[in-house]
């Protein structure tokens, strides 16, 4: 099958609000065999509830972003797209140009190069960081303004960065040792090897 031949799965999230938008919805998604996840929301100051959750949305995407170059996986693998219910048009085409995106990255984890283990192994891993991650972006991560351009540079920070490594780097690659250990004891070497560790 060729890239130009191969139809991508593509799953849309789907939720009242996107501030209801789960890390979790996203890495279940990717688990269960889509290629990529794109999420529609509300443009930022149009929301149509009190709580601006199109920004809460936002924080999430970049922070999944971040979570996902972690691991190895392609972050153009998600998308997050300001559409309101009167663009149809611009959503097809969105929806096109997205596919087309996929169709060049190629199946989620073949187009990085990850064997069916190591996917599966590094996805779950992740879901299994999910509340640890919430309560690090409750307490650490919260962008003090909410505009794009706020959320944009302060996910590119190195505050941001040094958080991450610190509080959530750190977690996930214990999170991965023990993911290991449960299918068979390993040296401290092999787990090291399958890791990328030092």
């Amino acid at each position: 099958m060729t890239r130009q031949s191969y139809a991508p799965e593509i799953r849309i999230v789907r939720v009242m609000c996107t501030g209801r938008v789960d890390l979790a919805f996203v890495f279940r998604a990717l688990q269960r065999g889509a290629d990529g996840v794109i999420i529609g929301g509300c443009w930022p100051g149009e929301c149509h509830y009190v709580t601006e959750g199109n920004y809460d949305a936002l924080g999430n995407m970049h922070l999944c972003r971040k979570l996902m170059r972690h691991i190895g996986v392609d972050e153009k693998r998600l998308r997050l797209e300001w559409i309101s219910a009167a663009e149809g048009t611009r959503f097809a085409e969105i929806m096109s140009e997205f596919a087309a995106q996929l169709r060049e990255l190629g199946p989620l984890g073949e187009g990085e190069g990850l064997d069916a283990a190591d996917r599966k192994l590094r996805l779950e891993s992740l879901s299994r960081l999910v509340p640890w991650v919430k309560l690090v972006e409750r307490e650490k991560l919260r962008v003090p303004m909410r505009t794009e351009d706020a959320y944009r540079e302060y996910y590119a920070s190195e505050t941001v960065d040094r958080l991450f490594h610190e509080l959530i780097a750190s977690r996930l690659a214990q999170i991965q040792i023990l993911m290991l250990l449960e299918e068979q004891p390993l040296t401290t070497r092999e787990i090291a090897e399958r890791l990328g560790l030092e």
